[in-house]
This record gives C-alpha cells, structure tokens and sequence, in this order.
C-alpha cells in the first residue's frame, strides 16, 4: 500500500498544488507559459534522453511493444472519428475528440513508473514515449489538416508534415537516447546532468499540467466529454491489452504500455487547438475532466495489471 501511495499521491498532488498556485499566488499566465516551454523544450527531453541512455536495447521487445502500441492507437483514432460523427459534432470537436481519445500525459506516466517500477521503469516509459509520439503527432497532425480547410490546407503537404513530426523536442530526445544507447550511453559528468534536467522535469510538468486545468470547462458538452473520457481511459488501454496479448507482449513491457496508453490526454492539446483552429474549449474540458477520472481509473488499471 506505501508504494501505490508512494506513486500516487505526489502525482496528483501536484496537479492539485498546480492549479493552487495558479489561482492563488501565480495567476500570471506569462509565468507558466515559460515553465510549460522550459520543461517541454529542455526538462523532458533531458528525462527522456537519460533514460533511453541506459537502454540495453538488445534485451527490448522492441518490435511486439511498437506493435501493441501502434495498432492499438490507430483503432483508437476511428473510434474516436466515429464517436464524433456519431455525436453530430463538427470538424473542430472532431479534432478535439481525436486528441482527447488518443494523446497522452506522459508526465504522469513516468512519476508513476518511476515510483512503482524505478530505473527499469522509467527505461521503459521512455521507450513507451518514443513510440507513442511519432505516430500521435502524425495522427493529430493528419485531422487537422485533413478535416480543418482552409487552415489545414497549408498543412497538407507530406513534407511539411514530416518535417512538424521530426521537429518535436520529444521525437528529437527519443532518436537521441537510442543512438545513445547503441553506444553505450552517456559520457561521464554529461550522465549526471542530463539526469537532473529529467528529475526536475516531472515535478515542474505536473504543476504546470495542474495550473492548466480549468474547472469552469465541466458543463461544456457532457456527453461529448464522458464518451471521449471513457474512450481514452478504459477502451484505449483494453484494446492496448488486447494487442499485447496478440503481439506477445508480457511482463513489465506490457504494463507499461497500457499505462501509457491509459493516461489522460496532454495538456498541450489545448495549445495544438488553439493553433490550428481546432475547438479549444472543448478540448481544454476534456482535459480537465479526464485528469479527474484518471484519479479513479490509473490506479484500477496497476492493481489489474499487478495481478
């Protein structure tokens, strides 16, 4: 029981403590605007990077863990397509459904694995982001352009996309931790640092996750919110877990995944609506409300797959 509460009540104790500073002592939305690109742009990817370093890659189920992850997040997307056609909503809540159904909080997926699981668990979240994040940034990429014109026409183009996809701190941090762990890792008194980058990352990333949450958003579109909410955090990790079995995904690996794939959505959903003409209020009360519920269902989901 110390070890769930180990893991849990740092995690969303600091979202709760985000969303308590913001409204108390900084409501400066300047302030968070620079520890949200200070933690995506260096912190995260310092995480990432020390941790894929360690990496022995020989010994990963690299292969059966891509495709669980893969297959599974391009069955969530039509899910989420369909829901949103289903509800009658527009191309700019569709998009906010496909973020809401298939992105993820990777921020609370390594405080959690890293608390449950230490080193080997944080290594594997690492690999879990690597794999996650191309493929969503292509995706969410992918609907804006194809469902948003004009605004996505602009975006259309294959190289233009590839080029937004390869750009992504968090794809560049993921190419360089495995190159990192072909060659044995990082050089000595680099290793440390880089380390440190990454611890701090998880503790600023939640507080600035927290500050971004909005419970005015709650009465925007309830049934939209609790069918995307249901979608992304209790069919997204059954099919994950479905895959894996047919993948020949096990152990550790496994779990892991479907953690992942059964965070909440990114806070940065919010920012990618906002910037490609998507429907932000509704993702930012997706966002809010799936964090919420993810209180419940995360630590369902471990005492599961503990099992």
């Amino acid at each position: 029981m110390s070890a769930w509460l180990d893991a849990f009540v740092p995690c969303f104790g600091l979202l709760a403590l985000g969303a308590l500073l913001k409204a108390q002592l900084l409501p400066d939305d300047r302030v968070w605007a620079g520890m949200e690109k200070l933690v995506f742009w260096v912190l995260l990817p310092g995480l990432i990077v020390s941790a894929l370093a360690e990496v022995d890659l020989s010994r990963l189920p690299l292969g059966p863990m891509a495709a669980t992850i893969w297959v599974a997040l391009l069955a969530g997307t039509a899910i989420s397509v369909a829901l949103a056609r289903l509800l009658g909503q527009g191309p700019a809540a569709l998009t906010s459904v496909v973020q809401g159904g298939i992105r993820f909080n990777n921020l609370i997926g390594f405080a959690i694995g890293g608390a449950l699981f230490g080193t080997e668990g944080l290594a594997l979240a690492a690999v879990a982001t690597g794999l996650i994040v191309p493929c969503v940034q292509l995706i969410t990429v992918l609907t804006f352009a194809l469902v948003m014109p004009p605004v996505g026409a602009a975006r259309i183009a294959p190289l233009r996309m590839a080029l937004q996809v390869l750009r992504n701190p968090l794809m560049l941090a993921c190419m360089i931790g495995f190159v990192l762990a072909a060659v044995g890792g990082l050089p000595p008194g680099v290793k440390p640092m880089v380390a440190a980058l990454g611890r701090a990352s998880v503790a600023l990333g939640l507080l600035c996750v927290g500050a971004a949450l909005s419970v005015a958003s709650f009465s925007d579109r309830l049934p939209v919110q609790a069918a995307t909410g249901i979608l992304k955090l209790v069919v997204m990790p059954l099919l994950t877990w479905t895959c894996a079995m047919a993948f020949g995904l096990d152990g550790l690996p496994a779990l892991i995944a479907i953690l992942f794939m059964a965070l909440p959505t990114a806070a940065t959903s919010y920012v990618m609506a906002r910037a490609m003409g998507g429907d932000a209020p509704l993702i930012a009360a997706i966002t809010t409300t799936e964090h919420i519920a993810a209180l419940v269902t995360l630590p369902v989901w471990l005492m599961l797959l503990s099992r």
